[in-house]
């Protein structure tokens, strides 16, 4: 048994000033984006590294959609656009913005 929807997966590098990042991400971009129509479920993470050690990813931010027609459409409300140039200011060439469908299972008890 799984869900499935679709995702925006925005990638955030390593800021020069994490903490003023922090700031701004929460306070400016973070309230912008969680007002996006049809918004089901927001995903972060914070990165400590990787198999071979540390990585230049600092933040994965993940913002959940139903389907791919409501993401699009929530990309182009105006909270969508909002959300984009505020985006674009915090953090620029920082950012890679992904499109995923998505797929979650959820084990069985008893599945190994």
């Amino acid at each position: 048994m799984y869900d499935s929807g679709y995702k925006l997966i925005i990638l955030f590098q390593q800021p020069p000033d994490p903490a003023e990042f922090e700031r701004r991400w929460s306070e400016e971009f973070v309230p912008l984006a969680e007002q996006l129509p049809g918004l089901k479920r927001v995903v972060v993470s914070h990165t400590h590294g990787g198999p071979a050690g540390p990585v230049d990813i600092y933040l994965v931010q993940e913002l959940h959609f139903a389907t791919q027609s409501d993401l699009s459409e929530a990309l182009s409300s105006p909270q969508g656009v909002a959300a984009g140039q505020c985006l674009v200011h915090l953090a620029g060439r920082l950012t890679t913005l992904l499109f995923a469908e998505h797929m979650e299972d959820r084990p069985r008890p008893g599945d190994s």
